[in-house]
């Protein structure tokens, strides 16, 4: 899998972490004061939601890989979201760029709580446009944790859901029947399960 991305999708870059000279076309960029943040896109809108953030002047990164899809003939390369569902904003929360980002088309809401939402270090989205543009071989993997409601996405246990248990190197999914006080344990592969549901932080 070749992994890329895309920031402004038109634009020149003024800035090796975003594109556009502007927040809302009036106030020049500042860095100091802007900060990266994740949106939360609806159901394969990611592109949709960068044309509509490019169109209002908001600084985005979107980063994509490159897949291949076995069609009825052939087989073509296509471009898909490296984190489906999500895509990132540069902001300073304070101005009027929340609203017109929350307004875009195809944008669900930005990850944070009622506090606010949470930013992200610029070193982590810098390290991953650093992966990209070096085409680095890359997959995108969930953090889950003891315990986390998981999902098994791939092979014939598809669709099967129970809570990840660690036990040194063995990764288990139980299955738990608490009426009986007994779980059924599956030896599988971290990079089978998901996690069954969104984390919380949506505003």
């Amino acid at each position: 899998m070749s992994c890329r991305s895309v920031q402004g999708l038109s634009h020149e870059a003024q800035h090796p972490l975003f594109y556009g000279d502007n927040i809302d076309g009036t106030v020049a960029f500042n860095s100091s004061d802007s900060r990266w943040f994740a949106v939360w896109t609806r159901s394969r809108q990611e592109k949709v939601a960068a044309t509509m953030l490019e169109m209002s002047g908001v600084p985005f990164f979107l980063p994509l890989k490159t897949d291949l899809r076995q069609w009825s003939d052939r087989r073509q390369p296509v471009s898909v979201p490296l984190f489906s569902g999500y895509l990132f904003v540069r902001m300073n929360p304070t101005r009027d760029t929340r609203l017109r980002i929350l307004n875009a088309p195809g944008v669900a809401g930005l990850v944070g709580n009622g506090a606010g939402p949470w930013p992200i270090p610029d070193q982590q989205i810098e390290d991953i446009r650093k992966v990209l543009s070096h085409r680095a071989e890359c997959s995108v993997a969930p953090i889950l944790k003891e315990g986390d409601l998981v999902r098994v996405r791939r092979g014939p246990l598809t669709g099967v859901e129970g809570r990840l248990s660690q036990n040194n190197s063995t990764t288990r999914l139980l299955i738990s029947i608490e009426s009986i006080n007994m779980s059924l344990a599956i030896n599988l592969s971290r990079e089978d399960v998901e996690l069954a549901f969104r984390p919380p932080g949506l505003i």
